[in-house]
């Protein structure tokens, strides 16, 4: 997988985007996301390829697993608010 069903909720979430706003940006059937975010179905590679390049492109980066840490997520550039000397 090129990331997991708490990934993908973890990336909505961190863009406060809906179901369906993921779907109508990244050209998808709600249900798929639906049914992947529930772990009731594994995605075709090319919708999967779609969820991710459109995420990355609205400023997500993924992070995979390794031996030490979890699977996780981040934005791919600091934003203003992360930033503690900003005004």
């Amino acid at each position: 997988h090129m990331f997991t069903p708490d990934q993908l909720r973890a990336a909505r979430a961190l863009l406060n985007w809906s179901q369906d706003d993921l779907a109508t940006a990244a050209g998808v059937a709600v249900m798929m996301i639906k049914n992947y975010e529930r772990h009731l179905s594994d995605p075709r590679l090319s919708s999967m390829v779609k969820l991710k390049t459109t995420l990355e492109e609205a400023g997500v980066e993924f992070i995979d697993a390794t031996d030490d840490i979890g699977a996780g997520l981040r934005w791919s550039t600091p934003r203003t608010s992360d930033n503690k000397n900003a005004d």
